[in-house]
C-alpha cells in the first residue's frame, strides 16, 4: 500500500506508520540475494577487486557512505584489505563528464576507466531506472565486473540487469532509502565479523 495514502495531523501516528512500513520492507529483502551479495563481496576483498558504488541524490550518499563502512570498517580485525570507490564521490570529475559529455555517462564513464573484470559494482537506486545506473551496471555485466543492484518501487531496469538483486518493497523514497542504507551497514558488518576472531566480537563496537 502507497504511503503515506492521507493527511496526518500527528506527527507521532505519521511516525509510527512509518516505521511499521520501513519493517515491512525490509522484511522484503531476499535473504538468499543477501547471502550472494555477501559471498561476493567477501570474494572480492579476499582476492583484491575493487567495488565500485553509485548512485544518485539520497543513494550517492548512501554510496559514500559504503565507501567508509567497507574500506574502514570491514579491514577492522580482519586481515582484508577492501579496495573500495564511490564514483559518486569524485564531484569535479562528474561534473566534467556531465557538462562536456552528459549526465547519463557520469559513472560508466569512470567504470570505464577504472574497473577491470572481476571487480564488483553496487548500484543504489530506488527506482532502478536512473539512465545513468542503468548504463554503469549493462556496462559492468558486458565487461566481466559483477552487478549488485539495490532497488525499490517495480525494480527498474538495473533489477533485470544486475547478477544480484537486493530489491524493497515500498514505494516510499525515505522507506527504501532507509532499508539501502541499512543493507550497506548489514554487508559491511556481517563481513567483518564473518573475518574476525570470535572472541573479538563481543569486545567490539560495530
Amino acid at each position: 500500500m502507497t504511503f503515506p495514502n492521507q493527511h496526518y495531523g500527528v506527527i507521532g501516528a505519521f511516525a509510527d506508520d512509518y516505521f511499521d512500513h520501513f519493517a515491512g520492507a525490509a522484511a522484503s529483502v531476499d535473504r538468499a540475494a543477501l547471502a550472494a551479495a555477501a559471498d561476493l563481496l567477501s570474494r572480492t576483498y579476499a582476492s583484491g577487486g575493487t567495488v565500485f558504488a553509485c548512485g544518485n541524490g539520497g543513494s550517492a550518499a548512501i554510496s559514500n557512505h559504503l565507501h567508509c563502512d567497507h574500506l574502514k570498517g570491514v579491514q577492522t580485525d580482519t586481515d582484508l584489505r577492501p579496495k573500495v570507490v564511490s564514483l559518486s564521490s569524485t564531484i569535479e570529475t562528474i561534473t566534467a563528464i556531465a557538462n562536456d559529455i552528459g549526465y547519463d555517462e557520469v559513472y560508466v564513464y569512470q567504470l570505464r576507466t577504472l574497473a577491470e573484470a572481476g571487480d564488483v559494482l553496487i548500484s543504489v537506486s530506488s527506482s532502478g531506472n536512473s539512465e545513468n545506473i542503468v548504463r554503469s551496471c549493462q556496462w559492468a555485466k558486458d565487461n566481466g565486473v559483477g552487478t549488485i543492484a539495490m532497488t525499490g518501487f517495480e525494480g527498474g531496469r538495473s533489477a533485470a540487469i544486475a547478477d544480484i538483486n537486493l530489491h524493497v518493497d515500498a514505494d516510499n523514497y525515505g522507506v527504501v532509502e532507509d532499508v539501502h542504507q541499512s543493507l550497506m551497514h548489514i554487508l559491511a558488518q556481517y563481513v567483518r565479523q564473518a573475518h574476525m576472531d570470535a572472541a573479538l566480537i563481543p569486545e567490539r563496537k560495530f
